[in-house]
């Protein structure tokens, strides 16, 4: 089983970008389980996702402790918490960031980095506005690369189900942030 947590901001689309990726993987053959946490409902405040693949039925109900992967849609959130939290050693960090992976040397001890610049690719794709850009279906393209869960005509099932607004658009979107996702050497 491969657990995922996804951290970001309201407004981000975490949530929706857990059950995107979930709606992906099933239609990949794989059992899925995605749902959310966060505390007050206002834009701006930090938000949880998490999101189970398994190539068995999932029977743990918990939220994910000790994820095997770090998803970070807001790279401020680098700054105030702490997204390795629980993290297994050898696990990805994806970043939306414009910054090169090997720029993270605090993680490249113990996690691997793919870094993306969702927010280029969501401004570019009119996905939110340039103050607030939407990053979820971007940086979807570049989980599904590094992690290879689903194929990009899974991933564009998925998004069209889970954010059906642009939806051609936020498909373009994950198309280009999973062409344009860069690896740590290392990996």
């Amino acid at each position: 089983m491969i657990e995922i947590l996804i951290h970001g901001r309201g407004g981000q689309g975490a949530v929706k970008a857990s059950l995107a990726l979930a709606s992906a993987a099933s239609k990949a053959g794989k059992y899925v389980q995605s749902f959310p946490e966060f505390g007050v409902e206002r834009r701006g405040a930090p938000v949880k996702a998490f999101t189970r693949i398994s190539d068995e039925p999932i029977v743990v109900r918990s939220k994910i402790y000790d994820p095997d992967h770090v998803i970070v849609l807001d790279p401020t959130l680098l700054h105030t918490i702490d997204i390795t939290k629980g993290l297994k050693d050898g696990g990805w960090i994806i970043i939306n960031t414009e910054k090169s992976p090997d720029s993270f040397t605090e993680f490249k001890k113990r996690f691997k980095v793919a870094t993306v610049n969702a927010t280029k690719i969501a401004v570019d794709n009119r996905l939110g506005s340039k103050v607030a850009p939407i990053v979820n279906t971007a940086i979807l393209g570049a989980i599904i690369r590094v992690l290879d869960v689903a194929t990009k005509k899974e991933l564009a099932e998925g998004i069209k189900e889970f954010v059906p607004i642009k939806a051609e658009a936020n498909v373009k979107a994950a198309n280009e942030a999973y062409d344009l996702v860069k690896f740590s050497e290392e990996a």
